[in-house]
């Protein structure tokens, strides 16, 4: 019998609330375009903000400029045709894109090397806190499995309870569940809950009827009922697990810092059970610090919101946050799907700062299982990224905040946009070596001798620079890895952390071409009009039959490999030169199929590879959790 089964069977017999007394809190609609200026500076913003961020992007511009002179010059022998004005265009920005992520890594790579000091005072060290306000702790679900749900919930209550500050805390479950079979489960699986911990006073369940507006309504139409009850909301995901001392700290920090609206955690990826999973968290685990350090330091106080395990002054959210219906056609119009970037920005154009502290630690979450899961769920973020193109131009925006926007939009044109870029780049030798209808084959053709032919020294140094400048943010994780000896050590050694990051680049270097075609078509179904939908994630089990990959993955797969053998039959130099493409296409059934197994995750672990701290020891909030999970079940 399943959990949900059991606990189906389980006699509704309780006499206690589910819901506080109400304590209202007007939250009104936002206009897009009829709004004041953002205030600036705050008083919590770091010093020499216009110095970091000149760095940054003065840094981007040069690279960018110094790569587009190279490869003008190797363009321009005998004048600049249309085709390769189009791969100019196209090459300096996507050079710019990776060398803005390169600038800002390697300012994340130095904080991380020098042990800087924790934001806003919040560091994981030292004696926790005494608290003088109320927290609430929001858990929104949608047709989650309600067992494991609360297992989570009870891990970090019990975490709270630990620090002897519980006293300061309220839990909700809110519920948007609309499926009949989970709601009366959900129900007695969260009195089964209550009475476990003996507590009716701090544990509440509310479950909405109207799912409108999804997440951000569900936190929306707590904070209209009860949000005047409490200065602070943290906002956890169903799948979110925080220590307690780490709640404590970022309460802290908001009663200490009056001119903060939110403050955002660096999550670690935990619980990976497939390889693709572990891929997951061992790349977030490794890489992530640098990134996020990184933008942290050019954000200052105008940060970004990720919709979960941060937390939020209440009061702000209400008066600045709430959330207008998007004009427009369908699917840019309607409600807001990216909802936590327009809700960060919305804040800052209230005087409000937004900071992030990746120093923290004790904030965990957990990642698709699979690259299909994570393709199904990379779907709704592009519909609602590309939403984002209605709002960047909002009146009274920080320009960081438009920033944020636009970032969140390029992510998913810089796929077609790749995908271009190596068309035009095989379109140009083709042409100038006389492909034609009546010549189809072309003896000892190469793409690689027709761009060396100019200026082989050039070309060599723009190709390894722009590789260089791809790749060096995860070799600068790995470096800054290798500094920590803690980390070091979890990650199973040096030499084996190493194994772990080939192993791991080698992976997504064949996933990337599965992944640059679904996001490409994904951008084109935006663009057409298709919905994106709203589907539960799964948590766990990324396995998929066989047919369901051939279905996902055929059409392409056979794409992969017409390319193959039309390139080979111009040139088998020319099938060589595109075989990094092809192959991944070819392979995206077998690839899918061995990175969403448990089994092959289970046998990397045992041999000490993509492993991760938290694995090897974990903290006692992801140690509880198991356990309350694994008893559960």
């Amino acid at each position: 019998m399943s959990p949900v089964e059991r606990a189906a069977t389980v006699p509704l017999e309780h006499s206690a609330p589910l819901l506080p007394a109400e304590s209202p809190l007007p939250m009104p609609v936002q206009p897009l375009h009829a709004a004041s200026a953002a205030k600036t500076p705050l008083p919590s913003s770091p010093q020499a903000m216009a110095l970091r961020r000149a760095c940054v992007f003065g840094g981007t511009a040069v690279l960018t400029l110094l790569a587009a002179y190279q490869i003008w010059w190797v363009l321009r022998g005998n004048g600049t045709s249309v085709l390769e004005g189009v791969l100019l265009v196209l090459f300096i920005a996507l050079f710019g894109w990776i060398a803005f992520s390169f600038i800002s890594a390697v300012a994340g790579f130095v904080l991380v090397v020098a042990r800087g000091n924790g934001r806003l005072d919040v560091n994981s060290k030292g004696e926790l806190p005494r608290l003088r306000s109320r927290t609430a702790l929001l858990m929104p679900t949608y047709n989650e499995e309600p067992e494991r749900l609360l297992a989570g919930l009870q891990a970090i209550y019990e975490s709270v309870a630990a620090t002897g500050q519980l006293a300061q805390f309220d839990f909700f479950v809110l519920s948007d569940t609309n499926r009949a079979p989970l709601l009366a489960a959900e129900e007695r699986a969260f009195h089964a809950l209550r009475e476990r911990l003996g507590d009716t006073q701090r544990i509440f369940y509310r479950r909405r009827s109207d799912n409108s507006e999804r997440k951000a309504g569900n936190i929306g139409e707590w904070v209209r009922r009860f949000g005047a009850a409490y200065p602070q909301m943290l906002i956890l995901d169903a799948d979110s697990l925080m220590s307690g001392a780490t709640i404590v700290r970022l309460a802290a920090a908001m009663e200490r810092h009056p001119d903060v609206a939110l403050i955002q955690t660096l999550p670690v990826i935990v619980n990976g059970r497939t390889l693709f999973a572990r891929m997951q968290q061992f790349a977030n685990r490794v890489y992530g610090p640098v990134a996020a350090y990184g933008v942290a330091w050019w954000h200052g106080a105008e940060s970004n919101y990720w919709g979960h395990n941060a937390i939020i002054r209440t009061a702000a959210f209400a008066a600045y946050a709430g959330l207008p219906e998007l004009r427009g056609r369908k699917p840019f119009a309607g409600t807001v799907l990216s909802h936590d970037f327009v809700e960060a920005a919305l804040l800052r154009r209230g005087g409000w700062a937004l900071h992030m502290v990746p120093g923290l630690g004790g904030s965990y979450e957990e990642g698709p299982p699979s690259l299909t899961d994570m393709l199904v769920r990379d779907r709704r973020w592009c519909q609602g990224n590309l939403q984002h193109g209605g709002v960047v131009m909002a009146k009274g925006l920080h320009w960081i905040s438009r920033v944020h926007l636009m970032i969140g939009i390029g992510h998913y044109f810089t796929a077609p946009m790749w995908g271009m870029l190596m068309l035009v780049g095989l379109a140009i030798p083709l042409h100038e070596a006389g492909l034609s209808p009546s010549s189809l084959r072309l003896e000892d053709f190469s793409p690689a001798t027709y761009w060396r032919g100019g200026d082989p020294e050039r070309f060599l140094w723009v190709f390894f620079f722009t590789m260089s400048v791809l790749l060096a943010p995860k070799v600068m994780g790995f470096l800054a890895m290798l500094t920590d000896r803690d980390t070091r050590r979890g990650c199973g050694g040096a030499i084996r952390s190493l194994a772990s990051m080939l192993l791991e680049t080698l992976l997504a270097a064949l996933m990337a071409p599965v992944t640059m075609y679904v996001q490409s078509r994904g951008v084109a179904e935006v663009l057409s009009g298709k919905d994106s939908g709203w589907e539960t994630q799964r948590r766990d089990d990324g396995s998929v039959p066989l047919s369901g990959l051939i279905r996902s993955y055929g059409g392409l797969s056979l794409f992969g490999a017409l390319m193959a053998v039309t390139a080979y039959a111009v040139s088998p130099t020319l099938a060589a030169w595109m075989a990094p493409v092809t192959l991944g296409m070819m392979l995206s059934i077998p690839v899918t199929l061995l990175t969403s197994s448990q089994r092959a995750g289970q046998f990397l672990q045992r041999i000490g590879l993509l492993r991760i701290p938290e694995e090897t020891a974990p903290p006692p909030v992801l140690a509880r959790a198991r356990e309350l999970r694994a008893g559960l079940a």
